[in-house]
Order: C-alpha cells, then structure tokens, then sequence
C-alpha cells in the first residue's frame, strides 16, 4: 500500500510505525474471508481490509477519529484471524491498537456509550465486582424492555449476555500455591485473570491439578489481576500500563521470596497475547520484542 505520511509525520515513532504497517496491506482481500464482521455484516468497511484504509487516511491527514472510523473500529473483535490468512503479514493487532488509542483521545464520545465502557472496565477486570454483578443482572432482566425504550442499547446486551444460572466456585481460590504432593519438579505462576476464573473457573482448577500431579508446584500471587487487555482494546492506555505493572511487581515479589520460577501459565489466550512481550520488555529489554502500543512508552 502505497502512504503519503509527511517527513515531519514519520519522526513520530508511532506514525512511523504506523507507516511500516500500512506499507505491508496489498488490498489482497484474503482477511476478509475470515472476519467474522464482515461475513456477518457485508459491509467493506467492517473488514480488515476496509478498517485499514479508514486508518490510512485518519492518520495521514492527522484528524480526529470520525463518527465513521469509531463505529467500525468499535465493531472489530480483536479476534486476529486476519493475521492467519494475510500473506504479507501485515500487523494488524498493533495498528487497530493504534487506532483505538487515537479514538479514546479524539473522539468525544456519547453519555450512553460512555457509561456502557466503564461499567464494564469498573467491573470486568475485577472478579469480586464480576460476580456481583452478574448476580445483580438475573435480578435485573426484566429492566430490558425499558432499557431498550430509553437507547441504552449496551447495558441491554450486557444483561442479555449475563449468565441466568448460579456461578461455579472454583476449587482453588485467591493467591497460594497449590504444592505437588511428589517430587517436585518444577515450580509455576499462574495468572488467574478476571473473567475467565468467574465465568469458567474449571479451567484454572483443571490446570492446577494436573500440574500438581506432574510434580509442578502452581503460585497465584498475591496482588496480581486482570493483565490489562480489556482496558487496552479500548484505548485506555494508562490503565493497560498500570495492570500490567501491577502484575510484573506481584510477580517478582513471589520470585523474591521464593526464589525463581520454570514459567508463567496463562489460561486465556488473550491475556497470553497482552502478557508475553510485557514481560519480555520489562526483563529482557525493548529489543527483544514488539509489544502493544500502550506498553511501548512506559518506564518500567
């Protein structure tokens, strides 16, 4: 794809990141088969490949995200399957974070929307606040109707998402370590993360057992949380830095006391994905890795 960014544009390092990105598309259309967006809704501009060229002239001609780029930015899953079907690798994840960020900046957004994304970045990453909503919502169903009547589109999906029947309790809760009852051969984190130990807390109790049984000793520490994913797929960069950092801290405090560790284990391939080069960042240096945009600036 041929970009006309300015010299004076390209000594930014996050436009000329941005620059190198753009410069990979070759309007192949490949993406589009595997966005969900686009096989749902048909439209261009909810494709990878339509997204792309709304960024491309949002960034060049350095304006404000319009109504336009907010509505199908907002419409993208973060879900990547792009990235497995583009034959010139174009690195779509860094360049949508990109544009999110721009978006939290520029784009006022409405009293509706703005309520819909902090209840769900004051609620999501945290468990306890989870769960209590999510027993707050069967009580709450019957609110829908009018919900629906007064626009508040979003907090109505929110609730026709929520679960009708009672959480599981997991089997292994808070921070401690789960110690093989063998030989242990090994010794683990693992990052319990936020809706995934609510939603489905069997998968966190499934990996502690069988790595027990293996002779590996599992660690969830104490202070650690949501990576800072959600938060960050919505451009809100300061707070993805302060949850990432919050983790890396809770984590060398059990390093500290413990001595060192043979891995991490993340269950959620999205917080693997936000976790990985934060890590390789904060203990290897920013040589080593690309990592997502909100991270980049950040002293650690």
């Amino acid at each position: 794809m041929q970009t006309n960014f300015t010299a004076k544009q390209l000594r930014n390092p996050r436009l000329a990141e941005i620059d190198k990105i753009l410069r990979r598309c070759v309007h192949c259309g490949f993406c589009t088969a595997t966005c969900p967006t686009y096989v749902l809704l048909g439209d261009e501009r909810d494709s990878p490949r339509g997204r792309i060229y709304l960024m491309k002239e949002m960034f060049e001609r350095d304006r404000r995200a319009g109504a336009e780029v907010k509505r199908h930015v907002d419409r993208c899953l973060s879900c990547l399957s792009c990235m497995t079907t583009c034959p010139s690798g174009v690195d779509y994840m860094h360049l949508v974070d990109y544009t999110r960020a721009h978006i939290e900046r520029t784009a006022p957004r409405g009293f509706r929307e703005r309520l819909a994304r902090a209840l769900v970045a004051a609620t999501v990453p945290y468990p306890e606040r989870l769960r209590l909503a999510l027993r707050a919502a069967r009580f709450a169903k019957p609110l829908l109707p009018l919900l629906r009547r007064l626009k508040f589109d979003q907090l109505a999906a929110m609730l026709e998402l929520a679960p009708t029947g009672f959480l599981r309790s997991a089997a292994y809760a808070g921070p401690g370590t789960a110690a093989t009852e063998g030989e242990r051969r090994k010794r683990v984190i693992l990052l319990a993360g936020c809706a995934q130990q609510v939603l489905r807390p069997e998968i966190n109790d499934a990996t502690i057992r069988l790595l027990a049984r293996r002779g590996v000793d599992v660690e969830v520490a104490p202070g650690a949380g949501c990576c800072g994913a959600l938060v960050h797929h919505m451009g809100r960069e300061s707070a993805a830095v302060a949850m990432a950092r919050r983790n890396i801290d809770a984590w060398m405090k059990v390093m500290e006391k413990r001595g060192p560790i043979d891995a991490l284990i993340v269950n959620t391939s999205g917080c693997g994905t936000t976790v990985k080069p934060a890590l390789l960042r904060s203990f290897l240096g920013s040589s080593m890795t690309r990592w997502p945009c909100c991270m980049e600036q950040a002293e650690w």
